[in-house]
């Protein structure tokens, strides 16, 4: 205690980050253990779960779900050892100072901050894409592939690697410039500026991102008209969703995996389904026809590897589903709640700001730049109310999810949604059994058991 007491604050400090973030780590891979022994131990299928799986699907999710756990062990080792060696051995100092040389050189002195500031962050999120791209290769190519998930060539993973980096700059270099340039001149009262700049910012992300940045990636084209585009119209204007368009996106050029979501403010909401979620569109349904381009060949060996998807029925009982949230409020309550919590975390960097001992304890001595306080600040001394608030919105997340299910149920959608859940899981090789404290941590969706039981009251009625 009299050691502690006898450090310089600034050490204090250091050693706080250092010590709460391996806690965290370790209590992490603590509950991953837990998770991966039910993985190991459970090799056959549950009573309870008799009627929802077959044994051959069960031991595929099994043996899928211990592979992405056991690569999971290994990144997050990885990453907790190199973020230690940043930090012990200055990695931010020297970023900082080599952005400043880069700056110089292009003639821009230290006057300059805010374009030192975004070399600095142009070199870390370089440093980041670098040292991840070989896990996300091996999670990819690897792990994916050898459960059948994975449908890119290593071409198209480049291409999309490099196009997911330069649209991040694009976003990422303007905003955070304009975002210093706010803390710079606001005055005392710059934190209602910078906050009220990011809630503009996410809002116009939001807005734009599915018209104008997704479709970089991925295609879009409209649910052509039939059965199922009418019956979605239908169900969305017996709730009072105002719809606009419905479009499916090629999920299946990446991954076999599926999905649905809504998107958009006030009188002008789209849905989005993937191909993967639709019997009737997915690729890994259809057997490429002869003679087809170049690729037709790798199309074909995966297609042995068929997803069901979800007849027209499920489709409207999941999104169902999703309606719900929106009916509910979910939405909006997100928003209010992440707003809030932007509003004061920027509050409270006005108040630590000032502080010298945070720069020194992180090795800037001479220098307190705009962005490595907010670094230092947002990431590393608000992490523990970090971990609680993500524990808290996970909890919450849950709740909203059984509430979701209960509405699909009112619209008469139980029996369908039940199946589709099932269809689900099966398709994305969800293992349907947890640990008690690594789903209450983790889980931002109910287990499947739970969501199926709630449901099935209502099947039975």
């Amino acid at each position: 205690g009299d050691l502690w007491a006898e450090l310089p604050a600034e050490r204090r400090i250091f050693c706080s980050v250092l010590l709460f973030s391996w806690a965290v780590y370790l209590w992490e891979a603590f509950l991953a253990h837990r998770q991966r022994r039910v993985y190991r131990t459970t090799t056959h299928v549950p009573q309870e779960l008799g009627q929802i799986m077959d044994s051959e699907t069960f031991e595929k999710s099994r043996l899928y779900q211990l592979d992405k756990s056991t690569f999971s062990f290994w990144s997050g080792l990885y990453s907790e050892v190199e973020g230690t060696m940043i930090l012990l051995c200055g990695g931010i100092p020297f970023l900082w100072k080599l952005s400043g040389q880069i700056s110089g050189r292009a003639g821009f002195g230290p006057e300059y901050e805010i374009v030192q500031s975004l070399v600095f962050l142009l070199l870390a999120t370089l440093f980041s894409a670098v040292t991840g791209l070989p896990w996300s290769l091996y999670n990819t190519f690897v792990i994916e592939e050898k459960h059948g998930f994975n449908q890119q060539t290593l071409g198209f993973f480049f291409k999309d690697a490099i196009k997911k980096f330069v649209v991040t700059q694009c976003i990422l270099l303007p905003v955070t410039s304009l975002l210093l340039y706010i803390i710079k001149i606001g005055g005392d009262y710059f934190f209602i500026y910078a906050w009220l700049f990011t809630l503009v910012v996410s809002l116009v992300l939001v807005t734009i991102y599915a018209d104008y940045i997704a479709p970089l990636f991925d295609k879009f084209i409209p649910l052509p008209e039939g059965e199922l585009k009418q019956q979605i119209e239908t169900m969305a204007k017996s709730i009072d969703f105002p719809l606009t368009k419905v479009y499916v996106v090629e999920g299946s050029k990446r991954s076999s995996h599926s999905n649905a979501y809504f998107y958009g403010f006030f009188k002008n909401k789209r849905i989005v389904l993937f191909d993967t979620l639709l019997e009737e569109y997915s690729a890994l349904n259809k057997e490429p026809a002869e003679g087809e381009d170049g690729e037709s060949e790798e199309t074909k060996s995966k297609t042995k590897n068929k997803k069901q998807g979800c007849k027209n029925e499920e489709v409207l009982a999941v999104l169902g589903h999703e309606l719900g949230h929106w009916k509910l409020g979910h939405t909006v309550k997100n928003i209010i709640i992440s707003q809030m919590n932007s509003f004061l975390c920027f509050f409270l960097f006005a108040v630590l700001i000032g502080q010298k001992e945070l720069f020194a304890a992180f090795g800037f001595y001479d220098t307190q730049p705009t962005l490595i306080g907010l670094m230092i600040i947002f990431q590393f001394i608000f992490s523990p109310y970090n971990e609680v608030l993500s524990f808290c919105l996970t909890v919450l997340s849950r709740r909203f999810e059984f509430q979701a299910d209960a509405f699909a149920k009112e619209l008469g959608k139980a029996k369908d949604l039940y199946s589709a859940l099932i269809k689900l899981n099966k398709d994305n090789l969800g293992f349907p059994v947890s640990d008690w404290i690594f789903s209450m941590w983790h889980y931002s969706h109910p287990p499947l058991l739970e969501r199926l039981q709630a449901l099935k009251d209502a099947k039975q009625e």
